[in-house]
């Protein structure tokens, strides 16, 4: 019998001598310990917990024998006691059950120490999946997979938090976006990079419009988020509005109504992430949001919870900060590779365009796309009120013929809403203004310009050409 060949004697040596070296060099590295604390009361929303020394933000896990593991993120504290809020079902927990910090990851030495060992990350925050494997999938604010389409492969876990980019770092918006929505294109033209609010009450067809906006903007990538909707919208989003050509290149979050407050926060800061890390990759990213308010209203449960004071509405200080930080993250990368354009839907409580989180959200967006209820009942779609709307950025990016004529329309438009009671009513008589007669014998065609079916898309060039058209401008 031939015997097995094994290894020299002076190889296995060095090979037991280099593993007890970074055994020894592991060893002198002083690795702290991680405390364990203690759940004392459960207060609505909140969980207090002594003995737990760890940053805020930080996730940790609640364990007591015969439940399972409860996922808390710590959003405060006072003196020793910390304060968190579950993004799971707390029935089962009682008091003294243990609260264990997730351990930070260990990262490898820098460049030029691959001789000292791994150290441990003072990052604790949530770590989710990223990466091309998402596309085409519906997973949860905790980066799971909804859509029974089995586990994601071709992802690895990134952090939620990244470094805000420098503002002088950011390419500014020079290029038209085609979305593919006719009044939008003609009359409020987006640029790559742009940050855009849709201000709409309930059931005047934004789901729709957003729907359009997946299917036929010019995008590598589109990564919608669901934010406290209701969880029947999202799957009829998904399967009626979306529709297979959408859903192919989308990365859908949802995170809906029933869930906890942190968990739609974490929703929406997950999508953008999503659409951060596609971006840094040089792709050319859509995002959309419905809705800024639910994440705003969600934050506004967090923070009553933990003792801040209401103020606008009952909405604290908080949640004004929170809206520009989630907002800022998108646009345009650094020096030009990649862009995220990004669409907001903003709940306008009673059709109040007034309403402190509108308003807020108008100040920080680069423009406003307000849906109409009294167009909507009149059966015009897409609901667009051009006349509310703007877009800060269409004279960086069109031409300034296209600019010229949407003016020109803009004021034909004017001109007939001011007179449509005195045209009702059989009063207007024309020959006595000019621009009256002009804006009344146009409307027809302004109107079918402005109306489109949500199954039909209209190129931005074909867009141009029939404004020009109408407005006698040259193209």
């Amino acid at each position: 019998m031939i015997a097995a060949h094994t290894p020299p004697l002076d190889s296995r040596e060095k090979k037991w001598s280099r593993y007890l070296g970074d055994l020894q060099d592991y060893a002198a590295v002083p690795q702290p310990l991680e405390a364990v604390g203690t759940l004392l009361r459960v207060t609505g929303l909140v969980l207090e917990a002594a003995g737990v020394r760890v940053p805020v933000g930080s996730v940790c896990e609640i364990t007591q024998p015969g439940q399972p593991p409860v996922l808390a993120e710590v959003v405060g504290f006072n003196g020793d006691r910390a304060f968190l809020m579950p993004t799971g079902d707390l029935h089962g927990l009682a008091s003294g059950a243990r609260v264990v910090p997730r351990p930070a990851p260990r990262v490898p030495p820098k460049f030029g120490r691959e001789n000292h060992p791994w150290r441990r990350s003072e990052d604790r925050g949530l770590h989710l999946p990223m990466g091309d494997g998402l596309l085409g999938r519906v997973v949860d604010a905790q980066g799971q997979p909804m859509d029974r389409g089995g586990a994601l492969e071709g992802v690895h876990a990134e952090p939620m938090i990244r470094r805000p980019i420098n503002a002088m770092d950011r390419d500014p918006v020079r290029q038209p976006l085609d979305t593919g929505v006719r009044s939008i294109n003609a009359l409020l033209t987006v640029g790559r990079g742009q940050r855009l609010g849709l201000f709409a009450g309930t059931g005047v067809g934004k789901s729709v419009l957003m729907g359009m906006m997946a299917r036929y903007t010019q995008a590598d990538v589109i990564v919608v988020g669901l934010i406290g909707e209701r969880g029947r919208e999202v799957k009829e989003f998904i399967e009626d509005i979306l529709g297979d050509e959408g859903r192919a290149r989308s990365v859908v979050v949802a995170a809906p109504a029933d869930a906890p407050p942190l968990v739609r926060m974490q929703g929406a800061n997950y999508a953008t992430a999503i659409a951060e890390h596609f971006r840094d990759r040089g792709r050319h990213v859509l995002l959309l949001m419905d809705s800024l308010t639910r994440y705003a209203m969600a934050q506004r449960e967090i923070a009553l919870a933990i003792g801040e004071p209401p103020a606008t509405k009952g909405y604290p200080p908080s949640c004004f900060a929170k809206l520009p930080q989630l907002v800022e993250r998108s646009g345009n990368g650094l020096n030009g590779v990649g862009s995220i354009t990004a669409f907001y839907t903003v709940l306008s409580e009673g059709d109040d365009q007034q309403d402190p989180i509108a308003d807020a959200a108008r100040g920080i967006l680069d423009g406003h796309i307000v849906l109409s209820r009294e167009l909507a009942e009149a059966g015009h779609y897409p609901a667009i009120d051009v006349e509310r709307s703007i877009s800060r950025v269409m004279t960086a990016v069109a031409p300034r013929e296209h600019v010229h004529a949407a003016r020109r329309m803009r004021q034909l438009l004017a001109k007939y809403n001011k007179a449509r009671d005195l045209i009702q009513l059989g009063a207007y008589a024309p020959g006595h203004d000019a621009e009256l007669d002009l804006a009344v014998r146009l409307q027809p065609q302004i109107t079918q310009l402005l109306q489109q079916d949500m199954h039909e898309s209209a190129p931005l060039d074909l867009c141009r050409r029939q404004l020009c058209a109408i407005t006698g401008a040259t193209p």
